[in-house]
């Protein structure tokens, strides 16, 4: 009775710290709200700025800034379009290029955007940059910060249950318990959650950049190089926060025709 009880309590705590993703209608976790989650990412977004080189004014600085502007257009256009026009009342848009080896690109909750210069040869062009940007916005968009955050809360919440049962019932092997826990729910659960987030940001983000005018596939192109670069280096698919770049190829390429159709509503085609 009382794990029933305990049991409507999560479940009621779940239901109702919802969200919903305004590019995919989907439910999602929101159990810490932006309004928390925002300002601390913008105080590490400018902590991490001022210890690392962040190049201004070089045409490369002033590409980034561009496309990434382009991208967040494209956003506005699509969410106004679907009735969301005041979602991104809280974002503080924020472009840079920072001078590193490291082939990567990211962006914080709630918008502030970081460009390696290593991942400037992957992209390739203008094109290649605005997937790269589609997809990084895109995990902005579509919170998935917050989600994994949730996501690390009730891993949590769950883990101080399974030690309090493990005690109780398999002292013996409490230890041994705990450490299948940890690997179970990370493989079952929290590795495959972050797969989903790419690939639903692969999916936004080839919609964003195809809105802005830029042919989407370009990501596919830009991924054909990327698995290039990282042929004989990446571990298995299901141990890995990402998933394959053949996957991500598939997936993209599949997804082509949804992304040119969407851009056509806004007056957008190509060939």
């Amino acid at each position: 009775m009382k794990i029933f009880l305990k049991s409507l309590i999560v479940t009621g705590i779940l239901v109702a710290s919802c969200a919903k993703n305004p590019f995919t209608g989907k439910s999602t976790m929101a159990l810490v709200p932006n309004s928390q989650i925002f300002p601390s990412a913008f105080q590490q977004y400018d902590q991490f700025l001022s210890e690392n080189k962040v190049l201004k004014g070089t045409s490369d600085a002033k590409r980034i800034e561009t496309i990434g502007i382009k991208i967040k257009t494209a956003s506005e256009r699509f969410l106004t379009a679907n009735g969301k026009s005041d979602y991104l009342n809280d974002y503080k848009w924020e472009y840079n290029l920072v001078e590193s080896k490291e082939i990567n690109a990211w962006c914080m909750p709630g918008g502030k955007i970081v460009f390696y210069t290593g991942i400037l040869p992957v992209c390739k062009d203008d094109a290649g940059i605005a997937a790269v940007m589609g997809h990084e916005v895109a995990h902005a968009l579509a919170n998935h910060g917050q989600q994994r955050m949730s996501a690390g809360l009730l891993q949590q919440a769950v883990g101080v249950g399974a030690a309090v049962a493990a005690e109780k019932y398999v002292p013996k092997y409490q230890n041994e318990a705990m450490q299948a826990y940890g690997a179970g729910s990370q493989v079952l659960g929290i590795l495959p959650f972050s797969r989903a987030h790419e690939s639903e940001a692969d999916m936004i983000g080839l919609t964003l950049m195809a809105i802005a005018g830029y042919d989407p596939i370009n990501a596919v192109k830009v991924w054909e190089r990327m698995s290039a670069q990282s042929e004989g280096k990446s571990q298995p698919e299901f141990l890995s926060t990402h998933p394959s770049n053949q996957t991500r190829i598939d997936e993209l390429t599949a997804l082509l025709p949804q992304a040119k159709a969407e851009a056509a509503k806004f007056g957008v085609t190509f060939k």
